[in-house]
């Protein structure tokens, strides 16, 4: 004889309720994680590129200056350097300023002014005289005014991409008097295009790759409390 089990139907119910709440619980946590991801542990929180400082949009408190990546080996002139007697004439200069601010730390320098020179060329390019005047001492800024101001007077416009800054090294580091000195060499590939009042190309190539070479020099005010470099000399090797 076969015997039919009687189940309570409020078990049966239950059952299912439990079930559903199961269902509904891990289809939110695959939600939650599809919206905040994975860390790996390589991610890095993002930062202002030229300044340990939070800026307002006037950008009146960018700063050359940039953290250190511990992956990358620290170069002599980044070390504490314990022989002042050096016959290197960059780590004799490095040894001045750092008399002068035991702060400056070169690579940190090397890398903000990297992210400087391409925040600039985009400036000029753009005829933005409010970044620019962050970065520049006011004769280099007064020349580099006159440019965009008779760019403008000629109805032209400049389109400047820099596809790559493949070098960005300090080529001279000094003091004069009490300010400090840093004389950086940047190689990078640009796009440049000129167009006249009716979009027509006048120089440059569309799609053409320049690679360009210029020197810049950074000075900074030691005795100052004001921690921004100022670019005060541009020159090209092109």
């Amino acid at each position: 004889m076969c015997r039919h089990l009687n189940v309570p139907e409020s078990n049966i119910m239950g059952d299912l309720d439990l079930l559903l709440f199961a269902m509904v619980a891990a289809f939110l946590v695959l939600r939650l994680r599809s919206v905040l991801g994975k860390r790996t542990g390589n991610q890095q929180s993002k930062q202002d590129p030229v300044s340990g400082q939070k800026q307002d949009r006037s950008g009146k408190s960018k700063v050359v200056e940039l953290p250190i990546n511990s992956e990358e080996k620290a170069s002599p002139e980044d070390m504490a350097i314990a022989d002042e007697k050096s016959d290197d004439p960059l780590l004799k200069g490095v040894n001045k300023i750092k008399t002068a601010d035991s702060s400056f730390d070169l690579r940190e320098f090397s890398e903000g002014a990297r992210e400087a020179f391409g925040m600039i060329v985009q400036a000029f390019a753009e005829g933005d005289l409010e970044t620019l005047e962050s970065f520049l001492s006011d004769d280099v800024f007064e020349n580099f005014s006159l440019a965009i101001q008779e760019r403008e007077e000629r109805k032209e416009t400049l389109e400047t991409a820099i596809i790559a800054i493949e070098v960005a090294e300090a080529l001279e580091v000094d003091m004069d008097g009490q300010n400090a000195l840093v004389t950086m060499k940047f190689i990078s590939e640009q796009v440049n295009l000129t167009r006249d009042s009716e979009d027509r190309i006048i120089d440059g190539v569309p799609n053409t790759v320049t690679k360009i070479t210029d020197i810049w020099i950074f000075s900074r005010d030691t005795k100052s409390n004001d921690p921004n470099w100022r670019l005060v000399e541009t020159r090209s090797q092109n």
